[in-house]
């Protein structure tokens, strides 16, 4: 089957199911890297020191949802009149 071909069956799949398949492949380019996981260990652990020490302020969930909701908007608006 050519890549097109898949292309075309997996949008014929509902939007579960497409997530789904995106999930999968998009974690399948991710490497297992030792050194990028620490260093991502390393910044979860400084940040969740800003916050506790006061140096960053955190913001609701409901906020940071509607500000990104917004953001995918804007973009997705962007690219339909583009």
């Amino acid at each position: 089957m050519s890549t097109e071909d898949l292309l075309v069956e997996a949008l014929r799949l509902s939007r579960a199911q497409r997530a789904r398949v995106a999930a999968e492949l998009l974690s399948s380019l991710e490497e297992a890297d030792d050194a990028v996981a620490a260093a991502w260990a390393d910044e979860l652990v400084r940040r969740a020191r800003d916050v506790a020490a006061g140096r960053v302020a955190t913001v609701p969930w409901s906020t940071a949802r509607a500000e990104i909701l917004g953001e995918l908007g804007q973009r997705r608006a962007s690219r339909a009149t583009s």
